[in-house]
């Protein structure tokens, strides 16, 4: 799984923090932009809106 999330460190980078790839923030961006969530009483229903 780590694979999809960050790139590969470089020497130099191993000490610091890794950084996600620009696919992975932009996916989750989407997903939550497609994300609806609608309230009913005491009820929640959550929806994708692809």
């Amino acid at each position: 799984m780590g694979k999809l999330y960050f790139k590969k460190p470089s020497k130099e980078e191993k000490f610091n923090h890794p950084q996600p790839r620009k696919e992975t923030i932009m996916f989750l961006l989407n997903y939550s932009k497609a994300l609806s969530i609608i309230e009913y009483k005491e009820m929640k229903f959550e929806t994708l809106l692809n």
